[in-house]
């Protein structure tokens, strides 16, 4: 659960790497950003907000991975990008399945139902357009077998990294740009 400063050392991370002209991959595996009086204090809100950004601008394609849970505004802070993968495991969300359901239903208890409303698995994600690729996972769980997963994660990465160096069509910052416009986009269904 990073803190404000961690978020701006990434920052600082980030603005390096594009100093130089090379890509930012970024890992996210957090419930999302501390939540004490202290973090607070020194600007959490606005480290994320900033972060958010100043990501968006920069000139150098990003890369985000969700390698175990992506949480709130704390995994957005670091996870603004080009392409988005998932391992298929891992889980993305605005809230926890136990927050939602204390919010909603006032019953923490009724996680699992508020699991599956918030659609948070790398499938549902997947076929919501809010990631790019779902990164298959050994047989019984990254945990299970971390060579095997790096392995496949390194593939599914270079692809990607590819497919972004070699189609500079537009700009990263206006093809980041266009892919956030279509987040939330509604429409009529037919049948």
């Amino acid at each position: 659960m990073p803190k404000p400063e961690g978020y701006r050392k990434a920052l600082r991370c980030m603005q390096m790497a594009a100093k130089f002209g090379r890509p930012v991959l970024s890992f996210i595996d957090t419930p999302g950003a501390y939540p004490g009086i202290d973090a607070e204090e020194r600007g959490q809100a606005e480290a994320i907000a900033f972060n958010l950004r100043e990501m968006a601008k920069l000139p150098v394609p990003i890369l985000i991975t969700i390698i175990g849970e992506g949480g709130s505004g704390g995994a957005l802070a670091i996870g603004l990008g080009d392409q988005v993968l998932m391992l298929e495991n891992a889980i993305y969300s605005v809230i926890s399945p136990e927050g939602c359901a204390a919010i909603l239903w006032k019953d923490a208890g009724k996680a699992e139902q508020a699991a599956a409303s918030l659609r948070l698995t790398a499938d549902d994600l997947f076929r919501n357009g809010v990631v790019d690729l779902v990164v298959k996972e050994p047989s019984e769980g990254a945990h299970m077998d971390h060579d095997m997963a790096a392995q496949l994660l390194d593939t599914a990465l270079k692809e990607k990294l590819f497919q972004l160096i070699a189609n500079p069509q537009q700009s990263p910052v206006t093809g980041r740009y266009e892919k956030l416009q279509k987040f939330g986009e509604w429409g009529i269904a037919t049948k």
